[in-house]
């Protein structure tokens, strides 16, 4: 059964948002995803720091 994570701690950095949850096996993560359309950009960070910096530093190739 896949776990349906609960985001928390949700911002927004320009086209970027990013969100704090824990995985299936209890750890916390940190993701960062574009919203833009037709972006595809979504990465997963240990450290909220690390998924915050890459929103930041995130161009959009389909401009």
């Amino acid at each position: 059964m896949p776990a349906n994570p609960r985001f928390r701690r949700v911002v927004r950095i320009g086209p970027v948002q990013v969100a704090t949850y824990h995985d299936a096996r209890g750890r916390e993560r940190h993701t960062a995803a574009c919203a833009a359309p037709r972006c595809g950009f979504s990465t997963e960070y240990d450290s909220r720091a690390a998924a915050e910096l890459a929103a930041r530093t995130h161009r959009c190739a389909t401009r």
